[in-house]
């Protein structure tokens, strides 16, 4: 019997922002407090839009270009 794949998160903990992006936790915070990666908090936890991920590499692509 075929299982369903588990959904495509919407939005990532910090832990999968390091790495995703191949960065240390202090950097993902620094990049969250300069705005420069979107973040929003529920609760206590950090939430980081999987949109949010993917801009700040586009924009980071675009600018090394």
């Amino acid at each position: 019997m075929a299982t369903a794949l588990p959904p495509t998160p919407e939005a990532l903990k910090v832990p999968e922002v390091m790495t995703a992006l191949r960065l240390s936790r202090s950097k993902v915070y620094d990049l969250i407090r300069s705005k420069q990666l979107e973040s929003f908090t529920s609760g206590r936890a950090r939430r980081v839009p999987v949109d949010a991920v993917r801009e700040y590499m586009r924009i980071r692509i675009e600018e090394s270009d």
